[in-house]
């Protein structure tokens, strides 16, 4: 599968009038295809089928490369794969690719992707948490996005508690930043470890929710009994 012949097959499945609809919603300026998400996942599976890890790799940073809204959610799914026997290219693409996010959907699919190689390999956290100084904003976000499997767990080890305390320390450091998608980001974290570690979000609430936007607070606490929620 040549870049040449994705970038095709992406086309083909495209409509003028959902392209034009995505580029308002999305509100970045770059190409649109129209191209609904059930075709790339099903384009992404058999592309993830046909090519081994390194040849993924490469073809993902060339549909990456195209720029085109369509071509990058792709490039996302097509890297997104638990099971790798050597991911070292998978997550090295999806590294280069974060300085590069400029928009929450983009984003989102990638650091899905970075997701299972962190599962993959833990370790990777310490490459996260230098997002955490970034000036950029998108890369500052992904290092909350990327971490979201650590609110998941059901019965956490004593190693998936220190990364829970260990992101939960980057986004106190994030509170004072008062642009929507950090807060946003905040917020999503310590709405989704509420259902499984509702004393860590009650604590962190207390410590630093006067100083989070009242939209992030709220949120924050939405899944947490309204008694707690309102401490």
């Amino acid at each position: 599968m040549t870049a040449e012949a994705a970038l095709e097959a992406l086309r083909a499945l495209g409509t003028a009038g959902k392209a034009a609809q995505m580029a308002a919603y999305h509100k970045v300026d770059r190409p649109y295809l129209g191209v609904a998400n059930g075709d790339l996942d099903a384009l992404a599976r058999d592309w993830r089928r046909a090519l081994e890890a390194p040849a993924r790799a490469d073809l993902a940073g060339a549909l990456w490369d195209s720029n085109i809204h369509e071509a990058r959610i792709a490039a996302a799914k097509l890297l997104t794969q638990a099971r790798q026997r050597d991911d070292t290219a998978t997550w090295d693409r999806i590294q280069s690719w974060v300085p590069e996010f400029d928009a929450w959907a983009i984003a989102d699919h990638a650091c899905i992707a970075g997701q299972k190689r962190l599962i993959a390999d833990p370790s990777r956290i310490d490459t996260v948490e230098n997002w955490t100084r970034s000036d950029h904003l998108w890369t500052r976000r992904a290092a909350l996005v990327i971490t979201l499997p650590w609110t998941k767990q059901r019965d956490p080890k004593p190693d998936e508690l220190a990364v829970r305390d260990r992101v939960l320390g980057w986004a106190a450091g994030y509170v004072p930043d008062r642009a929507w998608f950090i807060q946003k980001a905040i917020a999503w974290w310590l709405r989704d470890l509420s259902r499984r570690d509702p004393d860590r979000v009650r604590a962190f609430l207390a410590e630093h929710g006067a100083g989070m936007k009242p939209f992030a607070r709220k949120e924050a606490g939405r899944l947490l009994p309204p008694e707690e929620a309102a401490g």
